[in-house]
């Protein structure tokens, strides 16, 4: 059981090194030798776990893609009504946005840089189904705009990777009345008047 859990320990520094090393030096220059010495383990101990540099940025992203949908959908239910939906969900990926940086950070990254191969992005884009979903019978019921899933997601949902590197930064501290302007704002964006 030890041995198990220390696998898993090891696992996991390795995916937690790499979001880390990519967030502050990008892909490229992030080598297997600078994740393996971050994380504390041997350069060969990667290959136990992962093919390449690229099957470890694939999975890292799908498990941090996987741990932001569970979060952001954790409290929504398909039974509620289209606007409802969309606050509780816009609301849980803000929070955690502006809590989990390095993690929302990575994901930015991964989502607008061609680093994840093409099957690993399909895969994360699964994940935002509920989202997609809500979007299609807010569509249907005359609600949402009707114009493509990838605008909609840039006018509703971008816009808090923007604030959340603002936060990080220093820029701008984000309070409650903000998310709320911000959350008016999104929905304005995408709501058919």
């Amino acid at each position: 059981m030890a041995k198990l859990q220390k696998s898993i320990d090891k696992r996991n520094a390795l995916i937690r090194a790499t979001i880390n090393l990519v967030n502050n030096n990008g892909f490229h220059a992030t080598p297997m030798s600078k994740i393996a010495k971050m994380a504390k383990v041997s350069p060969a101990t990667i290959y136990l776990y992962f093919e390449n540099k690229q099957d470890l940025v694939n999975k890292a992203y799908l498990e941090v893609k996987s741990a932001f949908t569970d979060y952001a959908f954790a409290t929504y239910s398909e039974e509620m009504s289209v606007s409802t939906g969309f606050e509780i969900i816009w609301k849980r990926i803000a929070d955690f946005k502006l809590k989990q940086c390095e993690e929302a950070l990575f994901l930015a990254q991964c989502d607008n840089t061609p680093m994840i191969d093409e099957p690993s992005r399909k895969e994360g884009i699964k994940h935002l189904q509920p989202l997609l979903e809500l979007w299609d019978r807010g569509k249907k019921e005359g609600i949402i705009k009707p114009i493509s899933d990838y605008l909609l997601y840039a006018y509703a949902i971008n816009p808090l990777s923007f604030l959340m590197i603002m936060q990080q930064r220093g820029a701008c501290a984000i309070d409650k009345m903000d998310l709320e302007e911000a959350y008016r704002a999104a929905w304005d964006s995408i709501k058919l008047d």
